[in-house]
């Protein structure tokens, strides 16, 4: 296999992806697998291939990815984050139009942590009168 075009990295809550761009025909893997197998419902889907959609770079190249840790929404997203950064440093007239709609900004929304006493990070043990 030829040498990618770029790398990028993308991360959301615990979830990380590196991503791969290749010259090609639009062909998306993720972890060896096709996107429809490893996405199968069409919203993440469609939220992942947002960056391609907006460059018009959809049949253009290929996406290689290793995702891991996280959940579902977590690796969409990182994937997401990684393609766009990745299209911003192959093209950088694309940086623009990506950065408008919100795609290259990294969100930092994390799971607060559990503190001792509580039942979770703000929950509180049930008050008892007597």
């Amino acid at each position: 296999m030829a040498a990618p075009l770029v790398q990028a990295t993308g991360r959301r809550k615990e979830s990380v992806a590196r991503v791969r761009l290749y010259e090609g025909s639009g062909q998306i893997t993720l972890n060896d697998r096709p996107i429809e197998d490893y996405f199968p419902t069409i919203a993440r889907r469609i939220r992942v291939l947002e960056p391609l959609e907006i460059t018009s770079t959809r049949g253009r190249y290929d996406v290689k990815a290793t995702l891991h840790g996280g959940g579902v929404t977590g690796q969409a997203d990182a994937l997401r984050l990684g393609i766009a950064r990745a299209l911003a440093t192959i093209e950088p007239g694309l940086r623009i139009a990506l950065k408008k709609q919100g795609l290259l900004r990294r969100d930092a929304r994390v799971v607060e942590r559990k503190k001792y006493g509580l039942k979770k990070a703000r929950r509180a043990p049930q008050y008892t009168k007597r």
